[in-house]
């Protein structure tokens, strides 16, 4: 098992944490790690173009005008997709699905192997907790500064109990917080450091090593 040093918010040594091989030793596949983060943000997209086809619009139930006669071309409805308000032909539709089935197993090897990249390179910081006098930006903004390598963006992973954090960290730029149980590939691969509190991981360590 892997250790790294432990920290409080000011930046002080305060020891190590154990941290276990199913997570934060794993060998690293950029090709499997692509396609979980693929898969994540086709699942998540929100579908929102959709048309009507001449079916579905309204109107459109009396002829225009007699057949012949008239020195005009021969139309049965005016909601046809030739005419203006009439329908769509093979337009887009809100029905469409774009989702991508992953097993838990595939997503948890991949979570694993972000945090091992993390790990090595120096951007997975423990801190003891974030027991911040108050809830107020400073505090959040003094933490990172004070701890090494936690520059760029953060995510800073928290538990249920972090309520102090949760709410400091909300305007502070390039620092996103996110619960301990749901951590994900996209949100650890796309920020530059995890800051993460002793509680949080064991909770990581409870969510995603079973």
């Amino acid at each position: 098992m892997a250790q790294v040093k432990l920290y409080n918010w000011k930046g002080a040594d305060a020891g190590t944490v154990t941290l276990p091989d199913a997570l934060f030793a794993v060998q690293p596949n950029s090709n499997l790690i692509h396609d979980v983060i693929v898969a994540q943000e086709a699942n998540s997209r929100v579908v929102l173009a959709h048309t009507k086809d001449r079916s579905q619009v309204s109107g459109g139930g009396k002829k225009p005008w007699k057949q012949k006669g008239t020195g005009r071309a021969r139309h049965g409805s005016s909601r046809s997709p030739i005419w203006v308000g009439g329908g769509v032909t093979h337009g887009p539709l809100a029905e469409r699905n774009f989702s991508v089935k992953l097993n838990k197993k595939t997503k948890r090897t991949a979570l694993a192997m972000v945090l091992t990249d993390k790990l090595q390179d120096g951007a997975f910081i423990a801190v003891e907790d974030f027991g911040f006098p108050e809830a107020k930006t400073k505090f959040v903004a003094q933490m990172r500064a004070a701890l090494p390598g936690a520059r760029g963006s953060a995510l800073i992973v928290v538990t249920a109990d972090d309520i102090l954090m949760k709410r400091a960290a909300k305007n502070l730029p390039k620092t996103t917080t996110i619960h301990a149980q749901s951590l994900n590939v996209r949100d650890a691969a796309k920020y530059r450091t995890i800051v993460a509190s002793q509680a949080a991981i064991a909770s990581m360590v409870q969510t995603f090593s079973a």
